[in-house]
């Protein structure tokens, strides 16, 4: 029998987390982990207390036609990444990895494209974490080392020669 590698070990309870997500489109599942321990979890829904989309049985955004990726203000979900950071204190996570899994919702079909919006990742950097890891398949994925994102700010201007 072949032991399953630390990242996929980790990534299969992410993609177990997406059970619990409440997206009508996307369903997310992230861990974030130190030294070995899983610190908290989360997934994507609405805040605690509302209704979520699956319970009122629509997605404003799909009704607005809005595109992937965009228009994240209409959504009623709290991202899986921001949950997970809500249920941990910052001096448990600093150095620590993210995993995220998502799935699509109608499918039920694991995401090639997983990773993490741009808000997200202000809120990963500012929990201190140290790599994002996203499963990008059954047994593969990808490793983004956080600092990347904070040296590449994409959302500062290009400076000219």
């Amino acid at each position: 029998m072949e032991r399953v590698s630390k990242e996929n070990y980790y990534l299969d309870i992410a993609e177990t987390v997406i059970g619990r997500a409440t997206c009508l489109r996307r369903c997310y599942g992230a861990i974030i982990v130190k030294n070995d321990e899983i610190i908290s979890t989360g997934y994507n829904g609405a805040p605690r207390g509302r209704k979520n989309c699956v319970d009122i049985g629509r997605c404003t955004r799909t009704e607005m036609n809005v595109p992937q990726g965009q228009r994240y203000e209409l959504c009623r979900s709290v991202h899986a990444e921001a949950n997970a950071i809500i249920s941990a204190a910052r001096r448990d996570m600093v150095g620590g990895t993210l995993y995220l899994a998502g799935k699509d919702a109608a499918t039920g079909q694991l995401l090639h494209d997983t990773s993490s919006c741009s808000m997200c990742r202000r809120l990963i950097i500012n929990a201190g974490l140290a790599k994002v890891i996203c499963r990008t398949g059954p047994g593969t994925y990808s490793v983004t080392d956080v600092r990347d994102w904070i040296y590449g700010d994409d959302t500062l201007p290009v400076e000219q020669a």
